[in-house]
């Protein structure tokens, strides 16, 4: 590539540093991205990018197949219930230790080394997440598995407003019968909520599909945007359907909460967040509550 090519990148990326700076982003991190080891470097450079250039961004995780790794080091066999992790106290004890422990700290110092400065919190630290315990539909027992009830911004705006990426695991402080107890919560749901209480400009879901595809054996069919009510009735269709419906309910949640746009992107691509924040094109799909939303 020219030095004019190259120049001419930054130049198209400099319409978006300006609309996005000063603006709050919450990304979801989560999937291959967190495994592979050149794609996690890429996405701490995104979003070491992202703060250089202003934008208030805070890094919400998951962590399952840490969390199945220590569970087989234990000898502790998963058992899932309608797609959620059923959570004993013991398998409790190692979600904490797994998403407010490593994992959490392992991307804060990633983030450290990057050149940015992050702080690792968990949902339980300030009372930021507060969930009561559900059960399956039908009424099925989850075990510790919570429904977030109120997110409290308090902590994480003190962290964005000193330039500090707050990166945040999904176990929330329980309420009711769980008061003050850890409740594990869905990482794509504590995302959607904190941007919600947020009002966030954007919810970046990274994923590992390329986002909504008409016909999911053939990646050319993705649907670069739609609003929600188009959603729903691909889902009618049957077009959203399986692991894609939970996403888009995650979007629906951070829109009808004050978000502007919402995208789901594929994080196994290079640079997935700074394609879809700064260029023209974009990746993934855009999800809006109305027509007319530009990407970017």
């Amino acid at each position: 590539m020219s030095s004019a090519e190259e120049a001419g990148i930054l130049v198209q990326a400099l319409p978006y540093i300006r609309e996005h700076r000063g603006r709050t982003i919450v990304v979801k991190y989560g999937g291959a991205s967190m495994i592979n080891e050149t794609l996690k470097a890429q996405v701490i450079q995104d979003i070491v990018l992202m703060n250089y250039v202003g934008i208030r961004v805070v890094l919400v995780h998951g962590g399952g197949p840490e969390i199945e790794a220590l569970l087989k080091r234990i000898g502790k066999e998963s058992r899932f219930v309608q797609g959620l992790r059923y959570t004993d106290e013991e398998t409790m004890e190692v979600v904490q230790m797994v998403l407010c422990g490593k994992v959490n700290k392992d991307i804060t110092a990633l983030i450290g080394k990057a050149g940015a400065r992050a702080v690792g919190i968990c949902g339980i630290d300030g009372s930021t997440l507060k969930a009561r315990r559900i059960k399956a539909a039908g009424g099925e027992d989850l075990g510790l598995v919570g429904e977030i009830e109120e997110v409290d911004t308090t902590l994480v705006d003190t962290l964005l407003d000193r330039g500090i990426i707050p990166v945040l695991s999904s176990v929330a402080f329980g309420l009711g019968e769980d008061e003050g107890r850890p409740l594990n919560i869905n990482a794509d749901t504590a995302a959607a909520q904190v941007a919600a209480a947020l009002k966030a400009e954007k919810l970046l879901l990274m994923t590992d599909v390329k986002g909504i595809l008409r016909d999911v054996k053939d990646p050319a069919s993705l649907i670069p945007s739609a609003t929600l009510a188009e959603l729903d009735l691909l889902k009618s269709e049957g077009v959203v359907s399986k692991g894609m419906i939970p996403k888009v309910e995650c979007c629906a949640i951070a829109l009808k909460g004050g978000v502007k746009r919402a995208h789901i992107i594929d994080g196994r691509e290079p640079h997935s967040l700074i394609v879809e924040l700064f260029t023209d094109q974009g990746v993934g799909t855009m999800v809006s509550l109305t027509t007319g939303e530009k990407n970017g």
